[in-house]
C-alpha cells in the first residue's frame, strides 16, 4: 500500500504536471522539446495480458494536438530490484502508445536510493536503459518569493527535500518561501501544502525557527513573522495535545480544535496547569 510520503510527492505532480519538465530541465540539465500543454494521462501501461504494469504518474507533453514527449514519474522510497525489469516496460509501452520519445523520472527522498537508481542497465543485445534520477540533494533550493509563486509545487518539493538539511537557517528560508507561495492557492491545496512543509522540517530547523523568531533572526516582512508564529504554535499545540492524551486519555475533537486554535501564550498556560491539574477541565481552564 502506498505510504503517505509516497502519495505526498505524487500530489505535487498531479497538481502541476509541468513540474516533471521543470525538474528534468533545471535540476538535471536535460533538454526536452517545446510544448504547449502538459497533461496527466492514464498510468495503466499494460499491453499484454495477464501482466499488469501501472506506473505512479504518466505525463504527456502536447503541441497542436500531437504528443511530443512522455514522462513516467516514479516515486521510489526504497531499493526494489524488480523495478529494473518493470521500468523499461513502462517506457516502451508508453512510447508505443504515444509514438514519440519517452523518459522515466525517478524521484526519491532518500540519497541512498538515488545512488542505487542512478545506473544504466542492459535489457539485452545492444539495448540499454537509463532513467533520470532526482534525490533530495538534486532538488533546487527555492528561497526566492517570485520563483516560489511561479511554481508552488516546486517550492513545496524543495521544502520537503531540504527541511532536514544540516543548515536549519537555509531550511527555514526554503520553508517560508514555500508557505508564502501556498497561501495564494485554493483552500484545499494551501492547507495540504502548509502541513507538508511544516511536517518536513527537522528538529534542528524547528528549534532554530523558535530561536530566530524571538532572538537572532530578523525577517523582512510581517508575512514571514506570521508564519514563524504559525509554525511555533503548530508545534506547541501538537506537544500539548500529546501531553493531555498521555495524562487524561483520549480527548474529543472539540478539545483538539480548542488546542489547535490556541495561541502560544495560551498553550504555555495549559502546559503549566498540566503540572498540577487533576482533571482535563482543570488543565484547560475556563
Amino acid at each position: 500500500m502506498p505510504s503517505q510520503l509516497h502519495e505526498s510527492h505524487l500530489l505535487l505532480f498531479r497538481n502541476q504536471p509541468a513540474l516533471a519538465v521543470e525538474l528534468i530541465r533545471d535540476a538535471l540539465g536535460e533538454e526536452l522539446p517545446e510544448f504547449r500543454e502538459a497533461r496527466i494521462a492514464s498510468a495503466d501501461l499494460t499491453e499484454v495480458q495477464p501482466a499488469e504494469y501501472r506506473a505512479d504518474i504518466v505525463i504527456e507533453l502536447w503541441t497542436d494536438g500531437v504528443p511530443v514527449y512522455g514522462i513516467v514519474v516514479e516515486v521510489q522510497l526504497s531499493e526494489v530490484s524488480r523495478k529494473w525489469f518493470v521500468w523499461p516496460v513502462y517506457v516502451m509501452n508508453l512510447r508505443a502508445r504515444l509514438e514519440c520519445p519517452v523518459a522515466l523520472l525517478i524521484v526519491t527522498p532518500d540519497e541512498a536510493v538515488a545512488r542505487w537508481a542512478t545506473r544504466t542497465v542492459s535489457v539485452g543485445g545492444q539495448n540499454y536503459f537509463t532513467p533520470y534520477v532526482l534525490g533530495p540533494s538534486g532538488v533546487p533550493e527555492v528561497t526566492e518569493d517570485a520563483r516560489a509563486r511561479e511554481s508552488p509545487e516546486l517550492a513545496v518539493l524543495s521544502a520537503m527535500a531540504h527541511g532536514r538539511d544540516a543548515d536549519p537557517v537555509r531550511a527555514i528560508e526554503i520553508a517560508i518561501a514555500a508557505q508564502k507561495a501556498s497561501v495564494g492557492l485554493d483552500a484545499d491545496r494551501s492547507r495540504i501544502y502548509v502541513d507538508l512543509i511544516m511536517n518536513s522540517l527537522g528538529e534542528a530547523a524547528r528549534e532554530a525557527l523558535n530561536t530566530m523568531a524571538t532572538q537572532k533572526y530578523e525577517f523582512q516582512s510581517d508575512f514571514a513573522r506570521k508564519y514563524i508564529a504559525l509554525g511555533e504554535a503548530s508545534g506547541r499545540a501538537a506537544l500539548v495535545l500529546r501531553q493531555l492524551i498521555a495524562r487524561f486519555g483520549r480527548v474529543d475533537s472539540e478539545v483538539g480544535d480548542q488546542i489547535q486554535r490556541a495561541s502560544v501564550a495560551e498553550l504555555d498556560v495549559i502546559g503549566e496547569r498540566l503540572l498540577t491539574a487533576r482533571t482535563l477541565q482543570d488543565a484547560l481552564g475556563a
